[in-house]
């Protein structure tokens, strides 16, 4: 058996682990659509609070930085991470009044990733850690 045929034996198998480790990165997306460095606050009333996998998602009915009123869907982290930085699943429902923290969209549709709440209590809670943190007060 010459050397090629041999590596070739150990390269199908290495090649298909390979391709199964890198799965789970390849089935979630990037943060790349959302404008990180220019943050906004929105200060609304909650038209729907979603906990779902693989992401919860808040509609926020919120004046945008112009005075515009508009609808926002908020990313945020799946309910596992949500739940270790201390969400629960009912603590946000339809009508309450929220600020929110978001990094927005970078095609300027009203949308972004959760950086930060502020419940109607006055209690704040980030999107854990993967999202960052809010770069503004």
């Amino acid at each position: 058996m010459n050397v090629s045929r041999r590596s070739g034996v150990f390269a199908t198998p290495l090649l298909a682990l390979a391709a199964l480790a890198a799965w789970p990165a390849l089935a979630h997306h990037s943060f790349a659509m959302f404008d990180h460095q220019h943050q906004v606050k929105l200060t609304g009333t909650v038209q729907y609070f979603q906990w779902t996998n693989p992401h919860v998602y808040i509609r926020l009915e919120a004046s945008d930085p112009h005075g515009q009123v508009k609808s926002y869907t908020i990313e945020c982290a799946n309910p596992g991470i949500l739940d270790r930085a201390g969400w629960k699943w009912n603590m946000i429902k339809v009508g309450d009044k929220v600020t929110a923290i978001i990094a927005p969209l970078r095609t300027g549709e009203p949308g972004g990733l959760l950086k930060q709440i502020t419940l109607s209590d006055g209690r704040r809670f980030n999107n854990g850690p993967a999202a960052g943190q809010a770069n503004i007060q």
